[in-house]
């Protein structure tokens, strides 16, 4: 059983944000606990990018992005995964740099200095010299640094398939026992 933080940054691509939800949803039955924290632009950002606001009917437990007594804003609540999904590279460089200005970034930093999972979903292209030595901070730190980088090879046939690519393999690095295509043990015909 997990307990999982879901942190929404405000980079464009909340289709990524939905399907995490969406798959979250379904691997309930394999947490205990799944916390999210939303920033402003992340919310505008779903409105704009999917029309809705939807996100407020899934029955997880939301944080405001200034509410520090989040459980997860602290190492003895436990969590043992964060997810960062999509992470912007304002997010990404505060999360480097230690700054820890808002629940996103203090539930990051709670996650590194416990030496737990932090998975951090990039979105952005081209990278600057800034963004990469940033994420290899983050690397060095403990993070994993997974971009919004779909695959193709399982053959999906859809804009949300496409994205579940991504997700899949996040939710795999988050430890989750999931059905997923598998190079070299799925064919498709």
């Amino acid at each position: 059983m997990k307990k999982i933080v879901v942190a929404v940054g405000g980079a464009s691509g909340s289709i990524y944000a939905k399907v995490l939800f969406d798959k979250l949803e379904m691997l309930k039955s394999q947490t205990t606990s799944i916390g999210i924290v939303m920033s402003d632009n992340a919310r505008f950002n779903w409105k704009y990018e999917l029309g809705d606001e939807n996100y407020q009917n899934y029955s997880f437990d939301f944080y405001q992005k200034m509410d520090f007594m989040a459980p997860f804003a602290s190492g003895s609540a436990k969590y043992e995964t964060m997810i960062v999904c999509p992470c912007s590279m304002g997010v990404l460089g505060r999360i480097a740099s230690g700054v820890s200005d808002d629940l996103t970034t203090r539930a990051a930093d709670v996650i590194l200095k416990e030496r737990r999972r932090l998975i951090l979903v990039t979105r952005e292209t081209p990278l600057s010299l800034i963004h990469i030595n940033n994420m290899k901070t983050v690397t060095e730190a403990g993070g994993i640094i997974c971009p919004a980088v779909p695959s193709f090879y399982s053959m999906p046939d859809s804009m949300e398939a496409l994205v579940g690519t991504v997700i899949d393999r996040v939710l795999d690095l988050a430890g989750f026992d999931l059905e997923v295509y598998r190079w070299g043990e799925n064919e498709k015909n």
